[in-house]
């Protein structure tokens, strides 16, 4: 019954606040899937409507081809962790993880023998007469998870589980996680704002804006092949590179007015749209040694040290450029020239952002 099928879903609130419009998604049984997006989106809300803490204004919720609506909370076979852990702080973990076990009357002993492998899974077994209080971030929301592998539903929600960790926490229980989820092949919505936890746990990412869906795909779809200027702003770090420029077909030439420079195109599927915003990511530049008509010449202002590789702030007339390099030869004041990958740039509409594929 884990399979999950969203209908031209919305949700409106009384005060008027239009949080979700228009939503389909289907996510199959067993599936990992990360609704990802800016604060606001609505992402939460559709966690919300899906488990039944709140009811939609239009469409449907379908779980294992029933109607959701007709099916309680509690009986739609799904747990829930939340960003604040939501433990309760007069038990201890034992006590924490075993609470839906006891709440549906198994034998004492039948739940120690559920809750100690998941404990030691999870690292807590030292520490289940600990409460939520004498423990860390980590560890309390290890708890919290422990808490949902005891119930063991057949749909897994997880809102913002992990943005109240340090970044080393966050890394180890992405990692957690993800062995989670391949040992135990639940149907899994995971919301997030963070692109970094979307690209390394999704399956499939579910991209929102606005409260709607504006691209659902893998990872690397989502990155290589973005729908739209707002997708591929909103993965990559640094942000892609833009530039709003006029195709001149005669001359082969992109125009950019705004920065008062011009690029010889090569010969490539160029979009048949003439306004139009080139797309560069910072490692997709090429830096060489000769200047050309296809190359720009910039002055580097600024660099940062990443360890494996620099991210490099370059200065060209009124625009910044922001190239990622694994070389770590550069110095600031040096003058480089950079031309675009052309096989690897965007191409967007310059009025509503949407990627223009190349016409052959």
């Amino acid at each position: 019954m884990s399979k999950i099928s969203l209908q031209d879903l919305g949700k409106t609130f009384p005060d008027g606040t239009r949080a979700l419009t228009g939503v389909n998604l289907e996510i199959e049984k067993g599936e990992f899937v990360v609704l990802v997006g800016p604060s606001g989106c609505g992402k939460t809300t559709l966690l919300r409507l899906l488990a039944g803490l709140e009811e939609p204004t239009t469409g449907m919720v379908r779980i294992g081809g029933k109607d959701a609506l007709t099916i309680p909370s509690k009986d739609r076979d799904l747990g829930l962790v939340f960003q604040n852990y939501a433990l309760f702080p007069n038990l201890n973990v034992f006590e924490n993880i075993a609470f839906s076990l006891k709440a549906r009357k198994i034998k004492k002993e039948i739940i120690r023998e559920k809750v100690a492998p998941i404990a030691e899974k999870l690292a807590l077994a030292d520490f289940l007469q600990k409460k939520p209080g004498e423990l860390s971030g980590g560890q309390r929301q290890r708890v919290a998870l422990g808490r949902l592998l005891a119930r063991n539903p057949g749909i897994h929600l997880l809102d913002e589980p992990l943005s109240n960790l340090d970044a080393n926490l966050r890394n180890s229980m992405r990692n957690q996680l993800a062995q989670l989820h391949e040992e135990h092949k639940k149907t899994t919505l995971f919301v997030t704002h963070d692109q970094v936890e979307a690209m390394t746990l999704g399956q499939r990412l579910c991209v929102m804006n606005q409260g709607k869906i504006i691209q659902v795909a893998p990872p690397s779809e989502i990155y290589n092949n973005p729908i739209n200027r707002f997708v591929a702003q909103f993965f990559g770090s640094p942000s892609i590179n833009l530039f709003q420029g006029k195709i001149e077909n005669r001359e082969n030439l992109v125009y950019f007015s705004n920065q008062q420079f011009s690029l010889s195109l090569p010969d490539i599927p160029l979009p048949e749209t003439k306004e139009i915003e080139l797309g560069v990511r910072p490692e997709n530049w090429q830096i060489q040694s000769n200047s050309s008509s296809q190359s720009i010449r910039a002055k580097l202002k600024r660099i940062e040290n990443l360890g494996d590789a620099q991210i490099l702030y370059f200065k060209f007339l009124d625009t910044e450029i922001i190239l990622k390099s694994s070389k770590h030869d550069f110095q600031t004041g040096q003058t480089h020239n950079l031309t675009p990958d052309w096989e690897r740039v965007h191409w967007f509409h310059t009025s509503t952002g949407e990627r223009i594929l190349g016409q052959g």
